[in-house]
């Protein structure tokens, strides 16, 4: 059976089109009309992944996202009207590790989630447990701990809990020291969307990274941005 998505919209005719759409591909997709409908249907199906719409009745999305980032870090897109960029915005602080612009193509939305479901796979398979002891598995900076096996994090020996993509990020940066990723790289890489335009989830998740793994978010140690390119990683100790 191919993976649960929960589609919560108060359009039908948003949810029929993804309905259809995401069921050609093979998904199973159950659905919501309203911010509570769209946390009973969470609780009871446990998707792999969520289509998220910000403006319900009810619940908002902003309210359901936050209710379920305290128990879970399942995959969450987020649907904003618009030119609502304050609305994104408040959607990717929240924890939503992606974002559609209404009215948009289903066609957009099925490679969105295949892309973050692959991804996702993909990190299971590689951080699968196995028989052996793997110290490959454990990345050690001053100050700053990443096990891959677990996809956990400490920072100065204090557990820090980051969302999927966040970790995907970190991962990406500490694996490659010192080499410059462009925001579209980063998309491509980590979102496995090539799309050049606009990179407002990207720099919103650097923020939040930082703000969980930086002693100072605001001068960063480990996460520093190169002007006019991106970002890159520096794990050696602060001279």
């Amino acid at each position: 059976m191919g993976s649960i998505v929960l589609v919560a919209d108060d359009e039908p005719n948003i949810v029929d089109v993804c309905t259809v759409y995401l069921k050609r591909e093979g998904y199973q997709v159950v659905s919501a009309a309203n911010g509570d409908e769209a946390i009973r249907q969470w609780r009871r199906h446990q998707p792999q992944l969520i289509v998220l719409d910000l403006m319900m009745p009810g619940k908002n999305g902003w309210q359901v996202c936050e209710e379920i980032r305290n128990e879970q870090d399942v995959p969450i897109i987020m649907l904003t009207a618009l030119g609502d960029e304050m609305d994104r915005l408040m959607g990717l602080t929240m924890g939503a590790d992606d974002y559609l612009t209404k009215p948009f193509s289903p066609r957009e939305l099925v490679l969105r989630v295949k892309g973050i479901l692959r991804r996702l796979q993909r990190t299971h398979a590689e951080t699968a447990p196995t028989t052996e002891t793997q110290p490959g598995h454990i990345m050690r900076y001053p100050g700053l701990e990443i096990n891959v096996l677990h996809r956990s994090v400490r920072v100065n020996e204090k557990d820090i809990e980051l969302s999927v993509k966040e970790f995907e990020l970190l991962h990406l940066f500490a694996a490659h020291p010192e080499q410059v990723f462009s925001r579209n790289q980063l998309l491509s890489k980590v979102w496995e969307i090539d799309y050049y335009g606009d990179t407002t989830t990207v720099t919103v998740h650097i923020r939040r990274l930082r703000e969980k793994i930086e002693p100072n978010p605001s001068q960063p140690r480990y996460i520093k941005t190169v002007w006019g390119i991106g970002y890159k990683f520096e794990g050696r100790e602060p001279s």
